[in-house]
């Protein structure tokens, strides 16, 4: 991997000397609750988009679901629709799987073996695998997603997988269970992804056994949440690694900023730029219909809907984040003019 002047380290230590933060708060509480009962209101005669299909038994999935979830960083929630609806964490696990790792191995070491460029293209794509000298291009598409998979703590496949569960579970507050018809379902379908941990592995770009990883991984996609619970796990996210609601440190401060950097760049994949220019926080979807944002300093939320547009993002969940991340200034890009006198130094 190419070294730039970007990665070289910094003249102190991030550990001993915490870098200054800038962040602001959330409306009062009241208004939370109205802005986001008007979210849900406004779109959940929304009617279009298609259930995912190319998985089985996501294709059961009503496509009239429909929850939002706000929390903040004192754990704070604000929740209406279908918030105890239970769905397979798909992608979305994906950035917290990258955390676990980047906590394990040191940030530095998780760029310089799983990449953080966004790819250009599609999540499942080989393609960009031949094409990328570095192969994996970035933890949150497929390839690099294996990859990270195959980096997780433990010497074992169940080790690895138990401490991916359990870490992801540590994010919600609450003890994940894998849901056993989706993993099989996913397992009868999983070739795509097969052929790219094998792909990888030509390359000396995966880290532990091709079908092993293959299958932690798709184990780790089947992981049962609910709306709430990806609230909480953003929210973690946004408050420093600390789990707002349980008050556990999940994470140490410095990969947390690492994991929404990559979660800006990526995590809606080749369109991770329109996401930012439109929205201007970083998220992740899944295609089981999920969606989480985090705002740092602020809370994170979280949408579930499974219609879906055709690049695979649920359609609700887009229209309310981004009424959402306006009406609750989560935007990281806006700013006004200073005013009054400045400031005596």
């Amino acid at each position: 991997m190419v070294k730039l002047s970007m990665h070289e380290d910094l003249p102190f230590d991030e550990e001993t000397t915490p870098p200054r933060v800038s962040t602001g708060d959330l409306p009062r509480r009241d208004e939370i609750r109205q802005i986001v009962t008007d979210a849900y209101e406004r779109y959940r005669s929304n009617d279009s988009g298609t259930v995912a299909g190319y998985i089985p038994v996501l294709a059961k999935a009503s496509p009239d679901l429909f929850g939002i979830a706000v929390v903040g960083p004192w754990g704070r929630s604000f929740e209406i629709g279908d918030v105890a609806a239970r769905f397979s964490i798909q992608s979305v696990a994906k950035p917290f799987v990258f955390a676990l790792v980047c906590d394990t191995l040191g940030y530095e070491e998780a760029r310089l073996r799983l990449g953080v460029n966004s790819t250009g293209f599609p999540f499942n794509s080989l393609m960009a695998v031949e094409l990328n000298d570095a192969r994996t291009m970035n933890p949150l598409v497929n390839a690099g997603a294996i990859a990270t998979t195959s980096l997780a703590p433990g010497a074992t496949s169940e080790e690895k997988w138990e401490s991916i569960r359990e870490r992801l579970s540590r994010f919600a507050g609450r003890q994940l269970t894998m849901n056993a018809e989706v993993y099989a379902s996913e397992s009868a379908t999983n070739m795509r992804n097969q052929g790219i941990a094998h792909l990888l592995k030509s390359y000396e770009r995966l880290y532990f056994d091709p079908d092993e990883a293959t299958d932690i991984y798709t184990r780790q996609c089947s992981l049962e949440v609910t709306v709430h619970d990806l609230a909480v796990m953003a929210a973690t996210l946004a408050n420093g690694g600390v789990n707002p609601v349980t008050g556990e440190p999940v994470l140490r401060p410095g990969v947390c900023r690492r994991v929404l950097a990559v979660m800006a760049s990526a995590g809606l994949y080749e369109l991770s730029g329109d996401w930012l220019y439109q929205v201007g926080v970083p998220g992740k979807s899944g295609v089981s219909g999920g969606i989480v944002t985090v705002s740092p300093g602020k809370g994170g939320l979280a949408t579930y809907s499974p219609p879906l547009d055709a690049a695979g993002n649920s359609i609700r969940g887009q229209l309310a984040t981004k009424y959402l991340a306006e009406r609750l200034g989560l935007n990281l890009f806006s700013s006004v003019p200073a005013e009054g006198s400045p400031p005596r130094i």
